[in-house]
Formats: C-alpha cells, sequence, structure tokens
C-alpha cells in the first residue's frame, strides 16, 4: 500500500513536532503535582498559567477567564450545564440548532429531562441559521444561546458577531463551540460579544485529550466535577499538565501563520472540489461555498454509499469521513445533512475532506484519481445509477 494521504484533519490532527518537543519534558523531568508548593510543583504551575496566558493572547481575553478541562465535549458540557443549573433562577429557556455537535445535542437532551426547556433553531440549505428567526423565539426566560461557531461536518460558519450583539443587548448569555473554529479563524471574544467558548488541542495540532474554555468574568457558572479546586474551583482533578503545555504551544503556533496557511490550504480545497466536479457526474457539494472553513470540503455523490466509498479508498492509503467522526459509530444519515434539506439517500452518500497544512496539490490529485475510479466502479453495481441512466437514456 503507498503511503497515507491524511484528509481529515476534522476529526484529528497530527501533534506538531514543535508542540511534541515542548511537552516532553512534562512527562519526566518535570513531573511535580502543580498543586504541591516545593519547586517541581511550582514549575509545572508555572507552566500551566504559561499556557493560560497563550490561550487568552489569541482570543482576547484575560488569562483568568480560561479554564483547561479534558477536552471539547467536556467544556461544551462545563458551558450548557454549569450556566443552566447556575441560573435557573432567571429562566430555564435555552436555543441552540439542529446542527450542533452531539457534544451540545446531547447535554440540551439531558438539560431538558432536568425540566429545561430548549429549542433549535434550523438551519437553510447552506448550513446559516436566520437571525430574524433568532430575535423572534427569544423569550422572558432565555438564559442562553448556543450556537457553533464553524459547524464540524460543512464547515459553514455562523454569524457569530451579530448572535453575540443581540444576546448582549437582550441581556443573555452567549456560547459559542469553538472546536473546529480555533486555529482556523481569528477570534475575538471582546468584540464579538462571546461570554464562553469551547476549544480542543487535537484539532490544532496539539495532543489528544486536553481542551480548555473561556468564562468571561463575573458569568455564574455551577462546577459540574466535584473534587478538588484545581483551575479557580471550576475544574476538580490533577491537570494534565503535559497536555496543557502541548494546548498552549498548539494554539500560538496555529496563529503565527494563519493566513499564509488557510490560502493554501483553501486554494487546495477549492481545487479539489474542481476537480470532482469536473470528472464526477451527480455530486453535490454542501455548506456554504463562501462563508466556511478554509479545509472542509462535504460533498455528497449520488447513488454511492458514503461507507463503501470510504472503505475503498481507505484501501489506498486515503483517509476521510463520512461525517463527525463522534458520530461513525452510528448507521443513520447525518443529522447535519438532514436539517440542511439532504433526503436520505443522497445524505449517506457524502464523504466529508478536511485538509491541513501538509497536503500538497499531489495528495489531493491522487484522492481524485482514486475517486474517479472508484465512483464508477461502484456506481457500475448500483442497480439505482443503472436504471437512472437507462431511464435518462
Amino acid at each position: 500500500m503507498s503511503r497515507i494521504r491524511y484528509f481529515d484533519h476534522a476529526a484529528t490532527t497530527a501533534v506538531d513536532e514543535e508542540v511534541l518537543k515542548e511537552m516532553i519534558p512534562y512527562f519526566s523531568m518535570e513531573y511535580g503535582n502543580p498543586s504541591s508548593i516545593y519547586t517541581i510543583g511550582r514549575n509545572t504551575k508555572r507552566a500551566i498559567e504559561e499556557a493560560r496566558k497563550r490561550v487568552s493572547s489569541v482570543i482576547n481575553c484575560d488569562a483568568k477567564e480560561i479554564y483547561f478541562t479534558g477536552c471539547g465535549s467536556e467544556s461544551d458540557n462545563l458551558a450548557l450545564k454549569g450556566v443552566a443549573y447556575a441560573n435557573r433562577d432567571k429562566g430555564n429557556h435555552i436555543i441552540t440548532t439542529k446542527i450542533e455537535h452531539p457534544a451540545v445535542l446531547n447535554t440540551c437532551k439531558t438539560l431538558e429531562k432536568e425540566g429545561f426547556n430548549i429549542t433549535y433553531l434550523d438551519v437553510d440549505e447552506d448550513g446559516l441559521i436566520n437571525i430574524e428567526d433568532l430575535k423572534n423565539i427569544i423569550k422572558d426566560n432565555t438564559i442562553l444561546i448556543s450556537v457553533m461557531f464553524a459547524n464540524n461536518e460543512i464547515g459553514t460558519i455562523e454569524p457569530i458577531e451579530e448572535i453575540g450583539k443581540i444576546a448582549r443587548e437582550k441581556n443573555i448569555l452567549f456560547h459559542t463551540d469553538s472546536v473546529q473554529a480555533i486555529g482556523n479563524v481569528k477570534i475575538d471574544v471582546q468584540k464579538m460579544n462571546i461570554d464562553l467558548l469551547s476549544m480542543s488541542a487535537h484539532k490544532f495540532y496539539g495532543p489528544k485529550g486536553v481542551g480548555a474554555i473561556y468564562i468571561r468574568n463575573g458569568i455564574k457558572c455551577n462546577k459540574i466535577q466535584d473534587g478538588g479546586h484545581q483551575e479557580k474551583d471550576k475544574r476538580a482533578g490533577t491537570e494534565n499538565v503535559a497536555g496543557i503545555v502541548g494546548l498552549g504551544k498548539a494554539i500560538q503556533l496555529s496563529y503565527k501563520n494563519l493566513e499564509e496557511n488557510n490560502n493554501k490550504i483553501s486554494n487546495l480545497r477549492d481545487y479539489y472540489e474542481m476537480q470532482v466536479e469536473k470528472n464526477i457526474p451527480y455530486v453535490k457539494v454542501n455548506g456554504h461555498r463562501d462563508k466556511r472553513l478554509p479545509g472542509n470540503s462535504n460533498i455528497s455523490f449520488k447513488f454511492i454509499d458514503g461507507e463503501s466509498l470510504l472503505l475503498n479508498l481507505d484501501m489506498n492509503g486515503i483517509c476521510v469521513s463520512t461525517g463527525s467522526a463522534c458520530s461513525s459509530g452510528s448507521t443513520d444519515p447525518s443529522h447535519v445533512l438532514l436539517a440542511i434539506g439532504l433526503p436520505d439517500s443522497i445524505a449517506k452518500g457524502t464523504l466529508r475532506v478536511t485538509l491541513g497544512k501538509e497536503n500538497t496539490k499531489e495528495d489531493v490529485d491522487y484522492l481524485v484519481d482514486n475517486l474517479i475510479a472508484i465512483v464508477k466502479r461502484l456506481r457500475n453495481m448500483s442497480s439505482e445509477y443503472l436504471n437512472f441512466i437507462k431511464n435518462k437514456g
């Protein structure tokens, strides 16, 4: 088999060599518990605080407003449950969207069982919410709006600044799941009126098993994990020092050459889509063509099962996805694709290709060449496709 060609950066990324280099001492020499007051404990505490400053400088907040977690899903849970429980006296209405990550949707389902009223906003065919719909659904007892910054499947970027402005004017807290956006989009929590923001290191060339949440000073947000008083009493448990150091370094690096990397990656994505649309009939590009992440391309291949396409590509050393990695165990069509209006039959034939900084034009050509051959072979085995061609002729 040829070398691996990786096109699933929305699922995870490889740890950057500079990130790994900075993490290594904290697995061995600098192993002190950050809660300890002797020298090696103070050393790890300082490393955590340095990482906190790096994160805060990127999103324009105070370092004291950054709390480290175990992942993006934990950050989402803390944001939604923490705010809901702490502000129950003000109301029980929460607004989100139908295309959120399962970390938000399933947390909302749990809150519904506990008496909270959740409104799930529709999106248009590009995956964008309607601002007027948001305004109209706000109630006197609305305590939180949670809208993801950029969708993990179709890459569409929501009108975050507009949402933040509305939330601030109405005195409603605003959370955004920015797991896919961090490292790809410039984010200013002050300018965008964001009150809570979630992120995960392994989406921007950092390690797995560590995330962070921004919580604006003064916001009432209960802890959801009991234990010690780490992370200013917001998240109990001994800190993952090496992981936190890695997150801090990764976020710093990801914004160092952001514009240059985005231009390169978006040009590759556009080239990929042009080649697919030119050489393979009966395809549909999903998501907004302009308001989207630079490396995201979500394409439905009609008359084909996406999983069969994925497995055939895998046999040729190509890693892609049919949707969210967190939903890969499900046989149901993507809730995101159904929400933008795709019928089941087309949604099931979808591939998500997400490019990263190491991908090349040669990689994309290899992917497209394989797609052309595999799609042709699979369609020739499809009675639905053969009948379609016969009737068309």
